[in-house]
């Protein structure tokens, strides 16, 4: 019990204190202690609204995450009760739930959230772009800001920081906006290869930063490029 104390301080310390790194590396451990672990995980979810400097959102998103999957009556009380919508607001300008999608990538379900998050921005584009299931470039100027803030920011919650529009458009910039240079980082190309989808695609967290959520080229690069270019990016 003793031992079992200290090592909880000290990731409590680690917790409260570390690096991001850090702060990954001993909620993953505390996931792995069990019972004993719980309260202070759910202690650091609750606090970390208000700690300074305020933890990444990724950080937040993974303490949720590893509650959500305790298989213990007394902490799904808990999530109940407290985080009833999760611990992403899920804000829309068109009513829509997010709810489904925000379950999905809780659970890790990447490909099945990347089909929805697809569905979800036809369906904000409207009936035309539902129907025909793909968006036209010039749609995308029409997405509303908040939605695909919310979007990006479960994808974010969700993958420790390594999936979501954003991540793409800050590693786009980064690659001097050259898309060869964005697909090989991306691993949406090897070479002269593109993977077929959806089997040669990295449907977990071992993909490259940015992989996910996909963006179909077929129409060449318009489509994407008016996604990283949306103005929800500067609003953010």
């Amino acid at each position: 019990m003793v031992a079992m104390n200290l090592a909880l301080a000290d990731l409590r310390t680690q917790l409260y204190s570390g690096s991001e790194k850090q702060q990954l590396a001993a909620l993953d451990t505390l996931a792995t202690v069990g019972v004993e672990g719980y309260p202070l995980l759910q202690e650091f979810l609750q606090a970390s609204e208000t700690l300074q400097p305020v933890p990444p959102l990724w950080v937040r998103g993974q303490a949720y995450r590893l509650l959500v999957q305790a298989e213990d009556a007394a902490v799904k009380d808990v999530l109940s009760q407290q985080y009833p919508a999760g611990v992403v607001p899920l804000l829309s300008e068109r009513g829509m739930d997010y709810r489904p999608l925000a379950d999905l990538l809780v659970n890790l379900k990447f490909e099945a959230a990347d089909r929805l998050t697809s569905q979800t921005l036809c369906a904000l584009a409207g009936p035309a772009a539902q129907k025909r299931r793909w968006l036209y470039f010039t749609e995308v100027e029409h997405l509303p800001i908040t939605d695909l803030q919310t979007i990006d920011r479960l994808w974010l919650a969700f993958s420790l920081g390594r999936f979501g529009y954003s991540v793409q458009r800050q590693l786009w910039l980064g690659c001097g906006q050259n898309w060869d240079r964005l697909w090989e980082k991306i691993g949406w190309r090897q070479g002269k290869k593109w993977p077929r989808y959806p089997t040669e695609f990295i449907w977990d967290l071992s993909a490259p930063r940015g992989h996910l959520p996909l963006t179909n080229q077929l129409r060449g690069v318009q489509l994407i490029n008016a996604l990283l270019n949306h103005p929800a990016w500067n609003a953010s």
